[in-house]
């Protein structure tokens, strides 16, 4: 197989790529993101059942969330294949594409969102099926065809459908979705624009190449930093509202001080006093996995026997 030609040069065949097709595809899938989503999921079923779910609806519930943010995910790698290859920062995943091929990918993508809704429709209920496929079309069709080529604010509605998995969770355990369900979907929708905005500033230069108009290519690199503060900023109360509406208790509100305090020192000193974007953006995901985290111990742990 060729290498994959991206601005700046080719780039070499990588070892995980011999590995296969199924290496390929599972790079495609992007498992990171779909973890980090589906981890979201079940935070969205302990907040509903106030502690663990049943095995059998929790796995089911989960696995939609998997297999939905997978297929989405491949299908996001097939409409952005044009802009991919200005981004040495995909540069792997584009190469797993083209040893994928097209049709396999989509043939892959399509298989796993219509197992996902069936199964959520089969076996949950309409309310987590129906916002599983809004959460399907709100990132391929919406973001991903629109927003993300138009507008340097398109992570901010962008951003709904990443957040969707905690009320679909929430949804397959309780279809009536309570304020709880709402403020933790809120917490992961206004995570989202911080989280992206120091991605796009570290990679500004490819974004600019591929003709994408993400915050800093068209408003600056000052403004961005601005935005991406005070974004961060805006987490820490909001987060400690899950303690203070009684949803959560002191320990979570502890650990959500901690992880926003240590999110928002690192976007002042690796943003906003220097340039170290990839710091920063590494803390968002340790903030969101943690907070996350801290939900769902807090909840589960005090469910007791």
């Amino acid at each position: 197989m060729e290498p994959v030609t991206v601005a700046g040069g080719a780039v070499p065949e990588s070892g995980f790529l011999r590995g296969g097709v199924a290496a390929s595809a599972l790079l495609v899938s992007k498992p990171g993101i779909a973890g980090g989503v589906t981890l979201a999921g079940l935070s969205g079923m302990v907040l509903a059942g106030r502690g663990l779910p049943a095995a059998g609806r929790g796995v089911l519930c989960l696995a939609c969330i998997l297999m939905a943010a997978s297929g989405s995910a491949v299908i996001n790698g097939l409409l952005d294949a044009g802009i991919d290859s200005h981004m040495r920062r995909v540069a792997a995943r584009a190469e797993a594409l083209v040893k994928v091929g097209q049709r396999g990918a989509l043939v892959f993508s399509l298989a796993l969102i219509a197992a996902s809704l069936a199964v959520s429709g089969l076996f949950l209920n309409a309310t987590a099926t129906m916002l599983l496929l809004g959460a399907v079309a709100g990132y391929t069709l919406l973001y991903t065809l629109f927003l993300k080529r138009r507008s340097p604010y398109g992570t901010v509605p962008g951003g709904i459908p990443g957040a969707l998995p905690v009320l679909i969770g929430y949804a397959a355990v309780e279809p009536h979705i309570g304020a709880d369900g709402f403020l933790l979907f809120l917490l992961m929708l206004l995570w989202q624009p911080p989280h992206f905005w120091t991605l796009a500033l570290q990679c500004q230069d490819e974004y600019r190449s591929a003709g994408i108009p993400v915050l800093p290519v068209a408003l600056g690199e000052p403004y961005t930093k601005i935005l991406v503060f005070l974004y961060a900023a805006a987490l820490l109360p909001l987060s400690l509202c899950l303690w203070w509406l009684g949803y959560c208790s002191p320990y979570f509100a502890a650990a959500a001080l901690v992880l926003g305090a240590g999110f928002l020192y690192s976007c002042y000193r690796n943003i906003v006093a220097s340039r170290r974007f990839g710091k920063a953006f590494g803390a968002s995901i340790i903030y969101i996995l943690g907070l996350l985290l801290a939900v769902i111990v807090d909840i589960s742990i005090r469910q007791g026997p």
